[in-house]
Formats: structure tokens, sequence, C-alpha cells
């Protein structure tokens, strides 16, 4: 099945295909950093992190670069609160910018995604910035009025049409734009200030679609494949981004525009401005990497999701449920001889096998669906599971063919199976203790004796091991691990 996208750019779901046919060059537009990143930056980027992931598993090698709005690039109110907050604590707003760019970089690590071959930032690229500008003037695709440098639509060929929408609100003539879908590529602001820069226009500072546009044409070229980002920005940006990309090249700058969905809270974006937001730090305290993962990947990258805790406890007891079946797994394979098992034929059927694989890539090869690649995941983790309870013996072959499923698809691709599950030999004798006590709490759930499974599980609490009855049978996981 081939890979499609759907490309917001066209409006279109389309076939993938690459500038070039072994690499593809990924640009995503980074956060900016004024303060600590929230959730609703996590969703963009580990919806990001998967599609790269996915991409290098068809066997693509992907460059990805990543970029920083700082200095230069924020809303007045945003550059208030930086400003604020550096006097505070005693130091320069680029100083505080340095500490949230590796306060966002420990976050992206600790949730697993994967460092991006670079992580330019904006504010080091102005001079960069200015010569660009320079050179849409000299093409006469740029003019310059008191207060800054317009870019003119009417130089953007085709792409054209995707500008009027932008800048409807906007009166030809208020700010000295020729035309209504004219916009801005330098303002200045009349005075200098320590987040402003210098330029032949005035002190003053570029729009984040320049700023992006040349960072993306310095690290990955003219022409590059995937463009991904939030909602919030990135529409808007599109639409400038191709046409002064097209009117500098000739061609457009990304072939296929991916836009992640929202996160919301009660229907509001998650967001710093609306104070609604949950920072990933916070989040990790109350969550492992893996469930924060798995709750952002169970609906599809392009649409919305609501920050519910109801979603995110459902997320875990799936995530204990496919580590504990893993741990199961691979302690099977420890005691399991190389000439022993029956092979497949202890599944369902020898073709069942092979067929994950093959569901997992159709479900991802329809622009990623995440939301159905996990239910592949599962089937698989319920068959095992199934399996191991059973008397039948499997080779050590399928065991490993299983593994390496499990590594490839919810690790390798998903970012939910992390290297190192625990199976030494005294968390397997304290997980048969706990299964142990769970068996006999089915008894009694079975006989109705609610008095005595209640007690069982109450001491399991009281002990630090926290039960959860589900559809698959009760799940458990250790209090603060």
């Amino acid at each position: 099945m081939a890979l499609r996208v759907y490309n917001r750019l066209s409006g279109k779901l389309e076939r993938f295909r690459p500038v070039d046919r072994e690499q593809v060059r990924v640009f995503v537009s980074g956060p900016t950093v004024y303060d600590h990143a929230h959730l609703g930056h996590a969703k963009t980027y580990v919806a990001v992190d998967v599609i790269s992931r996915y991409l290098a598993f068809r066997g693509y090698q992907v460059r990805c670069v990543r970029s920083f709005a700082d200095l230069g690039q924020m809303s007045r109110e945003e550059e208030r609160r930086l400003s604020d907050t550096a006097r505070r604590v005693g130091i320069t707003p680029m100083e505080l910018v340095d500490s949230y760019i590796w306060s966002f970089h420990d976050d992206m690590d600790t949730l697993g995604v994967v460092r991006p071959n670079s992580s330019p930032r904006a504010s080091c690229q102005v001079l960069s910035i200015i010569a660009w500008i320079e050179d849409l003037v000299a093409s006469g695709a740029a003019y310059v009025v008191d207060g800054g440098v317009y870019f003119a639509a009417d130089r953007a060929g085709d792409y054209a049409r995707l500008l009027p929408a932008v800048t409807a609100s906007q009166q030809v003539g208020d700010d000295g734009r020729k035309a209504l879908s004219d916009f801005p590529l330098w303002r200045s602001q009349g005075e200098a200030g320590s987040l402003d820069w210098q330029s032949p226009w005035g002190v003053g500072h570029a729009g984040w679609h320049v700023a992006n546009s040349v960072i993306a044409e310095a690290y990955l070229g003219k022409t590059f494949d995937i463009h991904g980002g939030g909602t919030t920005h990135l529409v808007s940006q599109m639409a400038r981004q191709t046409a002064q990309g097209y009117a500098r090249n000739g061609v457009a700058p990304s072939k296929y525009w991916l836009v992640v969905g929202d996160l919301r809270v009660a229907g509001r974006r998650m967001s710093r401005a609306l104070g609604n937001h949950l920072t990933i730090k916070d989040a990790l305290k109350l969550y492992a990497p893996e469930v924060i993962r798995y709750f952002l990947l169970s609906q599809p990258y392009r649409e919305i999701s609501e920050y519910r805790r109801e979603a995110l406890l459902a997320a875990q007891r799936h995530v204990d449920y496919l580590h504990q079946t893993v741990r199961h797994l691979r302690w099977r394979m420890q005691e399991t001889l190389p000439s022993t098992g029956a092979g497949t034929a202890a599944f369902s059927g020898a073709t069942v096998l092979p067929d994950y694989r093959q569901d997992f890539s159709d479900a991802m090869d329809s622009d990623f669906d995440t939301a159905q690649a996990l239910s592949v995941v599962f089937r698989l983790v319920e068959d095992v599971d199934r399996t191991l309870a059973s008397d039948r013996e499997v080779s050590l072959g399928t065991l490993s063919t299983l593994d390496k499923l499990f590594h490839d698809l919810a690790g390798g691709v998903l970012g939910i199976l992390p290297e190192g599950i625990e199976l030494s030999g005294t968390g397997k004798l304290v997980e048969q203790l706990i299964e142990a006590l769970l068996d006999v709490r089915a008894d009694y759930v079975a006989e109705r004796d609610w008095a005595k499974a209640d007690a069982i599980r109450a001491k399991l609490d009281e002990m630090g091991v926290a039960v959860q009855d589900g559809p698959h049978g009760p799940s458990w996981q250790l209090q603060g691990s």
C-alpha cells in the first residue's frame, strides 16, 4: 500500500512522493520560548516524531530541522512576560531564553522525541533574514514603506490565491500596504529595545514566517518534503511561506504541509496565554512518558483532542497491559530452549502472525493513523497474552519474532515501549506473587464473594500496588513507578 498524506496546502489526500527517493527532509515549526512547554506543544512534537520514526521504519533517511522562535519573534505580551521574569530572577532575556530552550530539550528527551538533526533559533539568523528580505526587495517582490517591508502578493503566482483570507480584516493603506493580500516581512518599531534588531529599515523584527523560510532554506534547501506544526500559526504561515518562497526561488518551499490538531481543555485550546495549560514537566510528575505518548497518539494527528484525566488513566491501563505482556514474553524467552516449542501453530493460525506488521503499516500509510496503528498493536498484545497464559508450547523462534514486532512497532515507531523493561529475577518473583493474589481475587469475584475480593485489593493497595479492572481483566502498577 502506498503512503498517503493529507496535504493542507492542496486540501487533499495525496500519495507521498519525496523530492529525493531515498531521503525525506522535514521542517518543524518550533515553540516560542518565553516559558516552559506544555502538553499542547507535546501533541505537535510527538506527532511529528512518530511521522519521522515511521518514515525511517519505511526505509527513508530522515533529516529533520526544528526551529525556535526566540527574541524578535514574540508578541509584545510574550516579550513583556519574558522581560519581567528575567528581571525578577536577575538575568538577561537572552539567558532566560537559553534556559527555556534547554528545558524544552529535556522535556522532549524525556518524552522519547528523537532529537532533530538541527535546532536553529531565529535570533541567530537575523543577518540572513535581513539579506533574504533585501533580495525580495531587489527583485521587486517586496517594497519598503514607512514602518517596514511588505511582500507584494501579485508576485506569488498561483499561490496568491492562498493569501486574501489571511489579511482580510485589514484595510488597504492603513499601514502602507498596496494591496489587501500584501503582508509584512519586517516591522520597524521606531525605537531600540532589547528584544528587537537593527536593520536597513529601522529597529524592528521579521515575521515568524520569514524566519522559518530562511531557516528551512539554509538547512534543507529551496524545496523540501514536509512542513509540520500546530494549527495555531501554521495555516497563515503556510500561505505566506509558500508565496514568498515561490517569489524568491520559483518553487514552493514544502511539498506537504501536515497540520497537527489542537489539544483543548473544556473546549478551549490549551495555551499559556489563556492560563489553562499543564506543563510537560508537571504532566510527567503524574504519568509515565509512554502513557503521555499513548494519550496523544490515541487519535489521528489532525484531529482535535480533549485533555481529560479519564483518557490519561485509560492510556495508563493500556500501557501497563502492553508492558506486562512484553515482560511475560521476555521471561518466557529466557526459559525456552531453542529446540522446543510448537512454532506459530500455537496461535490461531499460521497466517495470523505476519499480518500484524502489514496491518500496522496499512494504518500508518493512511495519513499516519496512529489510532488504528495502536489498535493493531493491542490485537497483538491480546493474542500474545492469551497464548502465554495457556499451556501450549511456543518455539523460541516464534517468541523472538513476537518480541521483534513489539520492539519495531510499539517501541521503534510509536515510542510507547521502552528498551529497558525490568527482567530481574526479583522483579519476576514480585510479579508472580501479585498475579497469584489477583488470581485468588478473580476466584472470589467469580463466587461473588465481594468482601474477600475487596480485601485483597485493599491489601495490595496498602502494599503500594494499584489495581485497575478493565475489559481484559485487571492490570496493576507499582505506585510511584
